[in-house]
């Protein structure tokens, strides 16, 4: 059969396990939540995308391959 369009593999996201953690920062304030990762070193965030809903969430696990993550205000 011919294929017109290929399944989207999921993205991967590559980062040193070792000195930065992913985390969903929450803003008290409108509810906004972000996804990234924080330096465990220097506490520093680096945001890589907007959670509007439970499929941002599972996007962002899945491409991090983590089925826990820190939420922190």
């Amino acid at each position: 059969m011919f294929h017109l369009f290929k399944a989207k593999e999921p993205k991967r996201l590559t980062y040193d396990k070792a000195t930065k953690n992913p985390v969903i920062r929450c803003s008290i304030c409108t509810g906004e939540q972000v996804a990234g990762f924080k330096d465990l070193h220097t506490g520093k965030f680096s945001d890589i995308m907007l959670i509007r809903n439970e499929k941002d969430l599972k996007e962002f696990m899945d491409m991090c391959e983590i089925t826990e993550i820190e939420k922190e205000i």
